[in-house]
């Protein structure tokens, strides 16, 4: 009777240590630093625990001592996130590879809506875009916006959003930075930038016949202060 006892005592001080070793981290996973990420497989290095995130990007999952939170999303950068004692809440900011198929991929398999992915890239935002890794802002444009093209010349450059239909007539989009119309942005340095808008259609009516061949929006840290 006494081995018994000493054997179901040993047992719970075991499993008491393990569950004093174990805790549950909740987070949510967004992109751009706004649109919530969802079906993503997040899993935890040590306790080989795994879930995905929900409809809302959150998830909760069982860790332990001094763990890792290990996301490798298909069309998203990888990342790993170090579980400390004081860890309970995980706020994580995917970074989008902008590619064709990579779009397809995160629409297909449900990690982001069409509708919020299209604004999202469209949009470049600082937070998903490392900008100083571009020495000019035409290499940053050139190939970013479904639809946009950029011719180069020599240091300068035109970025044409309808397309080069016209022989007389240019159809270089109308440049508006920081609020105001310019005709030239190649002074303006990747680094400081805030963020671009592109705006053809409807969109671009608002600036009349100047938007007729599309608008490039510009809006830079200066402009802000």
């Amino acid at each position: 009777m006494t081995k018994r006892i000493i054997l179901f005592l040993g047992t719970m001080v075991l499993f008491s240590s393990i569950y004093a070793q174990t805790r549950v981290v909740y987070g949510k996973l967004t992109a751009y630093n706004k649109y919530p990420v969802q079906n993503i497989e997040v899993k935890s290095k040590k306790s080989k625990a795994m879930v995905k995130s929900d409809s809302l990007g959150m998830f909760s999952i069982v860790t332990m001592e001094k763990d890792k939170i290990v996301i490798k999303p298909r069309a998203f950068k990888s990342l790993i996130r170090k579980v400390d004692a004081d860890t309970d809440t995980l706020f994580i900011n995917l970074l989008f590879i902008d590619t064709k198929a990579n779009r397809e991929l995160a629409i297909g398999y449900g990690y982001i809506s069409q509708q919020d992915l299209n604004f999202a890239v469209n949009h470049l935002e600082q937070e998903n875009n490392e900008f100083c890794n571009f020495t000019n802002i035409f290499d940053l444009i050139q190939g970013r916006f479904p639809g946009v093209t950029v011719q180069r010349t020599g240091t300068g450059g035109a970025v044409y959003i309808r397309g080069r239909t016209s022989v007389n007539m240019s159809n270089e989009a109308l440049y508006v930075v920081d609020g105001g119309p310019t005709l030239n942005i190649e002074y303006i340095h990747p680094c400081d930038i805030r963020s671009i808008d592109v705006l053809k259609d409807a969109s671009a009516s608002i600036y009349g016949t100047r938007g007729s061949n599309g608008v490039v929006i510009i809006e830079t840290k200066r402009g802000n202060d």
